[in-house]
């Protein structure tokens, strides 16, 4: 029974950073963060780094304060909810900086419905180079008229 609910924590987790992804990038990064967030929007500068990957650190130390706390103390949900937030971060690597944004060379032919909707939904997403006026601010569930034909 344990494992089963280790699962479906560990599942909850991930599916629940999709929101806080959305939340941090609607309000947040397209919020009193823009400083840090416009530069994924404009090219300012000549680095592979962009202030945006700042953000990543956030998700991170929270990742890892969980870990922290199922190692030392009896909080057996922090493993769980640690590997969530971490598969998420791996998820959104893969999906936003590598096959998005091409930040490696990499799953460059992907081309299923699901890809091409992703794509589609990010470039709509950053059609707009100032925080006003966003829209489709998810990562892995967008909204289902960016995969159709």
């Amino acid at each position: 029974m344990q494992t089963v609910l280790w699962i479906l924590v560990f599942i909850s987790s991930f599916c629940i950073m999709e929101f806080m992804a959305w939340f941090t990038h609607k309000y947040i990064m397209h919020g009193f963060l823009w400083t840090l967030h416009k530069d994924h929007h404009k090219k300012d500068h000549d680095s592979w780094f962009e202030r945006n990957d700042t953000f990543f650190i956030f998700y991170a130390l929270i990742s890892i304060g969980c870990f922290l706390l199922w190692k030392y103390t009896d909080f057996w949900l922090g493993l769980p909810i640690g590997l969530g937030i971490f598969a998420y971060g791996l998820s959104y690597f893969i999906v936003h900086d590598i096959f998005i944004h091409q930040r490696f060379k990499v799953l460059r032919n992907t081309n299923n419905w699901y890809a091409k909707g992703l794509r589609r939904a990010h470039k709509i997403h950053h059609k707009h180079l100032g925080k006003e006026d966003g829209e489709c601010f998810g990562m892995l569930f967008v909204p289902f008229k960016y995969f159709k034909k």
